[in-house]
């Protein structure tokens, strides 16, 4: 999956996109981890029953000129692509992705945009 100013997963009723007034320290302040590319990687484990070792591991990768991002929620191995917002799924484990995308939007790294 290649890098790009904005992304919107299948079902979710948001995108989001590259605030323009992102800031490399403000990455590192909220636990991106610089990587040897020198992209800026965020690894979190959506789980339903906190410290369950048991859910969807979201992956936010931004690369190193702040211009583009990606995405991915994966099962816990990170090799199967799954939709957390099909109809039916779980809302705890959407609950816990609104929150998580909701902090890094208050603090100027992406922008949402609702979706009609």
């Amino acid at each position: 999956m290649a890098f790009t100013a904005s992304v919107h997963l299948k079902n979710c009723p948001f995108s989001y996109e590259i605030d323009p007034k992102i800031k490399k320290y403000t990455l590192l302040d909220n636990t991106f981890i610089q990587n040897k590319l020198g992209n800026f990687e965020l690894s979190r484990l959506l789980e339903e029953i906190p410290n369950s070792g048991e859910g969807f591991l979201l992956k936010i990768i931004i690369n190193k000129d702040l211009s583009g991002f990606k995405i991915n929620i994966t099962d816990k191995s990170g090799l199967r692509l799954v939709d957390i917002f099909k109809p039916g799924a779980n809302p705890v484990i959407q609950q816990k992705f609104f929150f998580l995308m909701d902090s890094l939007v208050e603090r100027d790294v992406f922008n949402k945009i609702e979706r009609k």
